[in-house]
């Protein structure tokens, strides 16, 4: 960071706090007014604030390291525009008409009291203990590499700063020094502690005012990146030359981690759950002063949601193949990159000249920011409104709004208090973090969706389809946190063979780089003691330097046979030592998120089928039970603007998928 850098990084802070200053001179009457800005927000603020709530640490450390490493696979994903349009044109219509304020409200009135408790704790212990503690964890990570700082220390003569290199160099061993600190804890912090602030006092209207001003700084910092990096490595073409093989959208069936077979139900089914009935998205568009706004930022959400792959997943690739290339004049490579989640920290702290810099960091900070205000928010609300309110429903709107904003200050304490458990778990939690989603989505996706537009479905028949959808997956969950080592060495041995069987000169060192990583003491501890894992390490070091000799027809018949034997070796031994629990965990996630998908919906259903229908009061909130004014009042708001922008969306998303599939 050079000083130019700084000044731009408080020019950005000081707009920030002008607009803090601003909402917080706007008087907030009651809790509509706390938590859905008075329902007067306009359709660009909600456009952004979907965006900016939506861009985290999964983008900032986990899509661009997932560009490093995997290519365009989970592009799936960042193409989900078109779910958000369903949500601006059928279910914004659907949520105003029936007049709530948070999803498990809708359990609720559809369905049971039941329906909606379990919602609301699984809801709440998710925002915590999943994404706020991993957005906090990215944004300690991201800012340690970004600002070049491992350690403060505090001495005779004041702090002082530690630097990465100095760090490597030892230079601690011969500091004098009363006592340092790590600055990820500095970062994480104070990540946490001035979001929440503004957050506790300036409620949804901070959140989303504030998303205006970190949109187009994250955007333009994001972009520049991208335009950076393809001129340092040579282009586009230079790009596909060196990623090859990855460029592809849709993988084989057999592929280990993104069969299409897989992927492309699992990502919509996930997808759906996110964009169209998870609280932490729908609170922006309830905000809106009425449906055609909503409509309306939710198509402008749809063009921003087209983005990431360009500005966080591509990047990920460029960072990829500008650590392949190497410079002829120093005889090292473009791009240092420690670790496939520092690929875009790496790029803005190597590459982007002074001031540019400053510049990428404040769109950094905007994300994290955004995305940490939007989950203290809707996890206030749902305190607020699904349990206090409940239990003590008499009092003035005001009492609720301080209600509001203890629950806010409550979250951010809970989130600081996590980091420490979080610096031993971070990397399990992020690991496991979309597959999370993966058990935590079917069984939400399949209620919402049959409730809305399944007349028959019943109380019961929701409620027990939660309980069955939930208890399978954490049961699941269960069984990744105890096999899930064993099942990723498996899976590892298969892809590497696959890999091997296509191998050539650009990407013989990501082959090798990745093999060798997989037999570091570090992974082999989580799989076994040291003589169940020694062949692991002989075998594949076998491989390795069979690679590093040729990668002839020889070569590759012997690699691949070897990976396959110790493949087959150690899937029949985990089957023999644990069997059905192996067997369960070893499925590919994205298959048991359909699973779970489809047991939920039978389980809906058959019990539906045996249980008394729903009343006519439940069935007002249907989709089918609009009246015909209330179809007439959606249809009014309908524009051109809006019908041709979701055609081009829908359009750009086909070309996509026609030019990398």
């Amino acid at each position: 960071m050079h000083q130019l850098d700084w000044i731009v990084l408080g020019i950005f802070f000081i707009v920030l706090i002008g607009i803090i200053i601003w909402v917080l001179r706007q008087k907030e009457e009651d809790t509509k007014d706390y938590f859905l800005a008075g329902k007067k927000a306009g359709w660009l603020s909600i456009g952004s604030s979907i965006f900016a709530s939506n861009i985290g640490s999964e983008h900032l450390v986990g899509l661009a390291g997932a560009g490093f490493l995997t290519g365009m696979a989970m592009a799936h994903w960042e193409m989900h525009a078109w779910l958000i349009l369903i949500l601006g044109w059928v279910f914004v219509p659907f949520y105003d008409r029936i007049k709530i304020f948070t999803m498990p409200e809708f359990l609720e009135r559809r369905f049971s009291r039941g329906s909606r408790t379990i919602l609301s704790v699984i809801s709440l212990v998710s925002y915590i203990l999943t994404k706020v503690a991993v957005t906090v964890y990215a944004g300690g990570v991201v800012f340690k590499e970004v600002f070049n700082i491992e350690y403060l220390i505090h001495s005779n003569e004041g702090w002082s700063i530690v630097t990465q290199l100095q760090a490597e160099q030892g230079a601690m061993e011969t500091l004098s020094y009363s006592f340092h600190i790590d600055f990820f804890w500095v970062a994480a912090i104070g990540l946490v502690v001035i979001t929440g602030l503004y957050t506790i006092f300036g409620g949804m209207r901070a959140v989303l005012y504030t998303s205006v001003l970190q949109t187009p700084v994250l955007l333009f910092g994001s972009i520049v990146i991208l335009v950076v990096g393809l001129v340092k490595v040579g282009g586009w073409a230079e790009v596909e030359r060196i990623v090859g093989p990855n460029l592809k959208l849709v993988r084989s069936a057999a592929d280990p981690e993104f069969p299409w077979t897989g992927v492309l139900l699992a990502s919509a089914i996930i997808g759906f759950w996110y964009w169209c009935t998870d609280q932490f998205i729908v609170q922006r568009v309830l905000s809106g002063k009425n449906r055609a706004v909503a409509r309306k930022g939710a198509i402008l959400a749809g063009y921003f949601k087209l983005l990431p792959v360009f500005i966080f997943l591509v990047p990920g690739m460029i960072a990829f193949a500008l650590s392949q290339k190497v410079d002829p004049a120093t005889g090292v490579a473009l791009l240092k990159v420690p670790t496939s989640d520092a690929a875009f920290a790496s790029m803005v702290s190597q590459l982007l000249p002074n001031g540019i810099t400053g510049i990428v960091v404040c769109g950094l900070l905007a994300a994290l920011m955004s995305s940490l205000a939007s989950l203290f928010n809707s996890s206030a609300m749902l305190f607020v409104e699904d349990f206090y309110r409940k239990y003590r429903p008499d009092f003035r709107e005001k009492h609720y709004v301080i209600v509001g904003r203890i629950a806010t200050a409550t979250v951010v304490i809970l989130g600081v208090v996590w980091i420490p458990v979080m610096m031993g778990l971070g990397k399990v939690l992020y690991e496991y973090l979309q597959a999370v989603q993966g058990l935590l989505a079917p069984a939400i996706a399949s209620v919402f969706l049959l409730g809305v537009f399944w007349k028959r479905t019943t109380a019961k028949g929701a409620f027990w389809g939660m309980i069955t959808g939930f208890s399978i997956g954490m049961f699941r969950l269960i069984l990744n946190v105890i096999y899930g080592a064993k099942a990723s060495l498996v899976s590892s041995l298969e892809k590497f063979k696959q890999q091997i069987a296509i191998i050539n000169e650009t990407r013989r060192g990501q082959v090798i780089e990745g093999l060798t990583k997989m037999t570091e003491k570090d992974e082999l501890i989580k799989i076994g003691d040291s003589s169940f894992v020694e062949p692991i390490k002989e075998q594949v070091g076998q491989v390795i330097d069979t690679l590093s000799n040729s990668i002839g027809p020889e070569a590759i018949e012997k690699s691949t046979a070897i990976l396959n034997n110790l493949k087959m070796q150690y899937e029949a031994l985990f089957i023999t030592n644990h069997g059905i629990l192996y067997k369960i965990a070893a499925i590919n996630w994205l298959h048991f998120c359909i699973i779970l998908f489809f047991i939920s919906i039978l389980t809906i259903v058959g019990v539906s089928l045996f249980t008394k229908k729903p009343s006519d009061t439940q069935l007002k909130y249907t989709y089918k039970a609009a009246s015909a004014e209330d179809k007439a009042l959606t249809r009014s708001g309908i524009t051109t603007w809006d019908i041709v922008n979701t055609v081009v969306i829908i359009g750009i998303i086909i070309l996509f998928y026609i030019l990398f599939w």
